[in-house]
């Protein structure tokens, strides 16, 4: 302490340093940053590090897809293109991210597969474009995807749960298939020798967010391919939660509690009461 949560936000510009050129007081900006802080009515930032908003956006939009769909442009058209023709299997397929990764990769042509913990969420789950929904507490999803898959196996794996996950992750691939690792929410892996992967010749990956958007050019088209397939219907954000910023520890409760899909928002009380 003291400690300031969040990653990503969208707002109004109120002010800006001397000389700076490209943006102005009046903006509408949205941002991701490897650090904290944006859980807060107010924040300075880096110029370089915020990206306009189309007017056409709502700000709480942008807030909300900002991160989660940088993710989810890095996973199927960076760590691994999506093409038409390729199984992928999105685990946490309701979520924020698995959201998104779920419509977009159906966008490109293949097929998905979702796994999700419960029936309303396998509801969402096939709204959001998964061909396939494995309920993970009532069915083993490695014998699921094998039956689906006819034994073939899937083309990419994306797997935020880690360690609960990872083996069977590993084990749904087809011969030279991809595991795009990009969280933890079940804690750490356990550590995994190379020679793991050798059956299958496997490939392996921990995505990070900023090792793809390290410069400016790769930031706003990163950003500005998400609100273009928000605005042209590609993407479709669900905004299943809002919270005050005073309920921030009630927010927290209820994703731990796995009470939530979609975005969840948090909202300033100032501007949640207009």
């Amino acid at each position: 302490m003291p400690f300031t949560p969040g990653m990503e936000a969208a707002g109004v510009v109120t002010a800006v340093g001397p000389g700076l050129t490209g943006r102005k007081v009046g903006d509408v900006v949205a941002f991701v940053v490897n650090s904290m802080g944006s859980y807060a009515e107010e924040q300075i930032l880096p110029a370089e590090k915020v990206v306009p908003v189309p007017p056409s956006l709502d700000p709480i939009v942008a807030a909300s897809v900002i991160l989660k769909g940088m993710t989810a442009h890095m996973l199927v058209r960076q760590c691994f293109k999506v093409e038409p023709g390729h199984t992928v299997l999105v685990h946490a397929a309701a979520g924020g991210v698995g959201s998104l990764l779920c419509q977009w990769a159906n966008a490109l042509g293949a097929t998905v597969i979702g796994t999700v913990s419960t029936t309303e969420k396998a509801a969402q789950a096939k709204e959001d474009g998964c061909h396939h929904v494995i309920m993970y507490k009532e069915e083993d999803f490695v014998t699921r995807v094998n039956e689906i898959t006819s034994g073939k196996g899937v083309d990419v794996v994306y797997d935020s749960v880690g360690k609960d996950t990872f083996q069977g992750s590993l084990a749904c691939l087809k011969s030279r298939g991809y595991m795009v690792s990009y969280g933890q929410s079940s804690g750490m892996p356990d550590p995994l020798p190379m020679t793991e992967l050798a059956a299958k010749a496997l490939f392996l990956t921990r995505a990070s967010l900023f090792a793809y958007t390290a410069t400016r050019d790769e930031l706003l088209q990163a950003a500005g391919e998400v609100f273009s397939n928000v605005a042209s219907g590609i993407l479709r954000v669900r905004i299943n939660h809002k919270y005050r910023l005073s309920q921030v520890a009630q927010a927290h409760e209820d994703l731990e509690g796995q009470k939530t899909s979609g975005s969840v928002v948090l909202i300033p009380d100032r501007v949640f009461e207009q």
